[in-house]
């Protein structure tokens, strides 16, 4: 099992930034997919879900409105859309699959000017 993020960078407040994780070595279409995020000194938190279809999205309320899911369960890859970012959302953002094991190593998000 493998999970790959990518996309991630510095960034200037206002700005935008797209990360991927591509996955393998499990059955990814079958599973729900979550991102979370990790800040210097802080615990882990959920940034959302987006179930094994790609229908059906939940976000946490710090990012609802700023932050899209999506999925393309051809290439095995979820995608994290960050828009409107704030210097309060930067941190290590992760992919996993949810009630799983299944996680990356993560990419780092700075949001700074």
């Amino acid at each position: 099992v493998q999970l790959v993020e990518s996309g991630g960078g510095l960034v200037q407040p206002g700005g935008s930034l797209r990360l991927s994780c591509a996955a393998s070595g499990f059955a990814f279409s079958s599973y729900t997919m979550s991102w979370y995020r990790q800040a210097p000194g802080k615990e882990r938190e959920l940034v959302g879900h987006i179930n094994s279809a790609g229908g059906t999205t939940n976000y946490a309320d710090s990012v609802r409105g700023r932050f899209t899911i999506s999925r393309d369960n051809a290439k095995n890859t979820v995608y994290l859309q960050m828009n409107s970012l704030k210097p309060e959302d930067t941190a290590v953002y992760y992919c996993g699959a949810r009630f799983t094991t299944y996680w990356g190593r993560g990419t780092q998000v700075t949001v700074s000017s």
